[in-house]
């Protein structure tokens, strides 16, 4: 879980990414499988300020050790050994939350009596900015109002350092001067550069994980594209109420692999979905060029309609010319080897529908309508690799398409009814 500004520096070299994995299973020290990936992130964050305030501190341990002054010394080497420690524990009980409370005392009580230790705010060069870290590592870790606290006591701390700072200056440490002055220099850019590392990891990480949620949200777009038309999928997501349509001229069509059913009993699971992949994402492309829309496919059947949900005047003849375009295509696929059984029968008819959205949990557009049930029929009923239309689709098509007569067919649930069978001119 390291940010990008890590990798970049590392890409290409072999140690460096043995370094990013380490860190990645450093992140991971205290996770548990229900944290969030947020939660992941801020554990992570904190770990690896601790890890890298403890490798600083080791200058100041060996600095007041040259210097013989060991009580200095042992306070960062203090804070060494409990980070050390609460790291090995956070790994075996998952605790975080004690790690996390440790760190912020640590950070905020032991810069404070180092610095009383050295005498003051100008022989400890300031140390006290070290527990700068405490508020900030508390907002970062807890939140704006849980982190008030953290900086109320900072304040406080600093207040009661400066009230006895008179005092502690009559005993300052042995330091020469110069020494003085760059460990002030030393820790403003060491409080600086870990505070900056620190948040420009946070920040990196919630930048991280705001793009995997766009991408997901992304992915979750295309999915509900793939089951609605775009203009129903963004009304679905701001009207809660039903989503229900009547449209007065619209084209529907129905198309089916004649004997598939038959066939599929005797072919192998695996080329039943495959062949039937090839055909529908043939029937996507061709609506898509189109313009009409795909509504669902059921078993071997593919029902597509023209004209909704945004009405369009030209939606017979889009949904003509799709049609003839299926055919054709189901004819390529026949000629390939093994796929001369092939043909597929098609049936449409044109009138007034009414649409919609039903289910809550798996949605589905659908449309209903005794021209949904007779473009239905044209097609159960119709001759393979034939597309039959009703008499008012012969009618209304124009004279870029040739319908000649089937005569009159029984049609269930229908009657005797006039049909046609559409081809090119």
């Amino acid at each position: 879980m390291t940010g990008s500004w890590l990798q970049a520096g590392v890409r290409g070299r072999r140690p460096g990414r043995a370094v990013v994995r380490r860190l990645e299973r450093l992140a991971d020290l205290g996770a548990r499988p229900e944290d969030t990936h947020d939660e992941r992130l801020r554990q992570g964050t904190l770990i690896f300020s601790s890890l890298l305030i403890t490798a600083i501190s080791t200058i100041w341990v060996t600095t007041y050790l040259a210097y013989g002054d060991p009580v200095s010394a042992a306070i960062p080497g203090f804070y060494q050994v409990i980070t050390v420690i609460g790291l090995a524990v956070l790994a075996r009980t998952r605790r975080f939350a004690t790690f996390r409370t440790t760190q912020l005392l640590a950070f905020l009580v032991l810069p404070a009596l180092l610095q009383v230790s050295l005498g003051g705010f100008v022989a400890s060069s300031a140390m006290i900015l070290w527990a700068v870290f405490t508020p900030l590592a508390a907002l970062a870790l807890l939140g704006i109002q849980r982190s008030v606290s953290w900086l109320v006591a900072f304040f406080v701390e600093l207040a009661a350092l400066a009230l006895v700072d008179s005092r502690l200056a009559q005993s300052p440490s042995a330091l020469p001067p110069g020494f003085v002055v760059t460990f002030l220099v030393l820790n403003i850019a060491g409080v600086m550069v870990s505070a900056y590392v620190m948040l420009s990891y946070f920040v990196e990480q919630r930048e991280r994980a705001h793009r995997d949620l766009r991408a997901e949200r992304e992915r979750s777009e295309r999915l509900l594209l793939n089951v609605l038309p775009e203009p129903i999928a963004e009304r679905l997501k701001t009207e809660p109420g039903v989503i229900a349509e009547h449209y007065e001229a619209v084209s529907v069509l129905f198309a089916d692999i004649v004997g598939f059913t038959a066939r599929s009993a005797v072919m192998a699971a695996e080329d039943v979905v495959k062949l039937l992949d090839q055909v529908f994402s043939a029937f996507d492309r061709i609506a898509d060029a189109e313009g009409v829309e795909k509504i669902k496919t059921i078993g071997d059947a593919y029902m597509l309609v023209g004209g909704l949900p945004m009405p369009r005047p030209d939606h017979l003849a889009a949904v003509a010319r799709t049609a003839l375009t299926l055919r054709d295509e189901v004819a390529r696929i026949a000629a390939l080897p093994g796929q001369d059984w092939l043909a597929v029968r098609i049936g449409i008819d044109s009138g007034p529908v009414v649409a919609g959205v039903i289910g809550r949990r798996k949605f589905i557009y659908d449309l209903w309508g005794d021209t949904v049930n007779t473009a239905s029929r044209m097609e159960s009923h119709g001759p393979p690799g034939e597309i039959q239309v009703t008499g008012r689709v012969a009618a209304a098509l124009g004279p870029e398409f040739a319908v000649r007569p089937r005569g009159t067919i029984e049609v269930k649930g229908k009657g005797p009814m006039q049909t046609f069978l559409l081809d090119r001119p």
